[in-house]
């Protein structure tokens, strides 16, 4: 609850610094109070840079270490212990940044790997990303990898964010820029043949560690490290923000995903045993309900956290005043002083 406050205060601001308010969408899930999921179990997932679920096993999700640490992927149960420890084959882990749910080309489930980061400021003119098959049965083993080339018509530039639209199975990347990024997206049909454009098509805000698209691809959401920011998907083109929100503290948060129900959202960090967070996303009131049951909908915890936001903010507020004052007093000693 505590981390949940101090994240809102943190977070680009929707409190403390104003960012605009999030349109009102009738059928936009409520947040409701996050909650531990569960923890990596597995030792050696220690920089876990990014988060997918499984379309094929109920409960399993997806996820790897970044660069460094070899071209494989853990599949991860509920209970936060390695289902199998799979080896990709045909890929190299330069930078690998995301990993995203998709289609293979005879409409299987299938995972892409995001080989997308570039630390040093677009040194690297190609990204790759890798396709390969979800497996029947989860075992550790080896997948042969589809690679796919790409580069951004506008320059090259480093990013940790890969979404793949469920309806269309096309590929965006979104970058990661200081100043805010942009979000591109791969031609409809991709070449194992030639390098792949990704032409920008909207803007993201700074500093997007993932994103992830809801099951029925009417929206998306991206993250940063302190909070995240949902849209309306609009075409093939993104749309309207729906809403900012802040996120529990996390030592590295590099992971985003909607559960294959849409009804809540996972969060994932680097580090070992860190722990995975599950934020759920509630059906508003429809205004039928009786005062007293809606007032129910907010437990204890939730009215806690929300005073302690308040109370934050009311605490910077004090603190800007006395500098304010400070130094309103020190102004008129030194005209006494003339």
């Amino acid at each position: 609850m505590v981390r949940r406050a101090l994240a809102v205060l943190l977070a680009g601001g929707v409190l403390v610094a104003g960012a605009p308010a999030a349109a009102v969408v009738d059928t936009l899930p409520e947040l409701g109070e996050p909650q531990e999921a569960f923890s990596f179990q597995d030792p050696d997932i220690a920089e876990s840079s990014g988060l997918a679920v499984s379309r094929r096993h109920p409960g399993v999700v997806y996820t790897f270490d970044d660069s460094g640490h070899g071209n494989r992927i853990y599949a991860v149960g509920p209970d936060g212990r390695t289902r199998a420890v799979l080896r990709i084959a045909g890929a190299v882990n330069r930078d690998w940044e995301a990993i995203a749910p998709g289609r293979d080309e005879q409409g299987r489930p299938a995972l892409f790997i995001g080989d997308i980061g570039d630390n040093l400021g677009g040194a690297w003119r190609t990204i790759s990303v890798y396709r390969v098959t979800e497996p029947a049965e989860l075992r550790s083993g080896t997948l042969r990898a589809t690679r796919y080339r790409f580069r951004y018509a506008d320059g090259a530039r480093d990013a940790e964010a890969l979404l793949v639209e469920p309806r269309t199975n096309r590929l965006y990347v979104v970058s990661k820029e200081k100043g805010g990024g942009g979000v591109y997206a791969a031609p409809s049909r991709l070449s194992t043949e030639r390098v792949n454009v990704l032409r920008r098509v909207g803007d993201a805000p700074s500093r997007i560690t993932d994103g992830a698209f809801a099951p029925d691809g009417s929206r998306f959401v991206v993250r940063g490290y302190f909070d995240a920011t949902e849209y309306a998907m609009e075409g093939e083109r993104p749309g309207r923000q729906l809403r900012n929100f802040g996120l529990p503290l996390q030592r590295q948060g590099e992971g985003i995903a909607y559960t294959p129900d849409g009804r809540a959202l996972l969060l994932s960090s680097e580090g070992v045993h860190s722990t995975v967070w599950r934020i759920p996303l509630v059906d508003p009131p429809t205004g039928d309900e009786p005062a007293g049951d809606v007032a129910q909908q907010r437990d204890g915890s939730g009215l806690l956290a929300d005073l302690l936001a308040l109370a934050g903010v009311a605490a910077l507020g004090a603190l800007l005043w006395r500098a304010f004052r400070g130094l309103f007093r020190a102004s008129e000693r030194d005209r006494e002083r003339r």
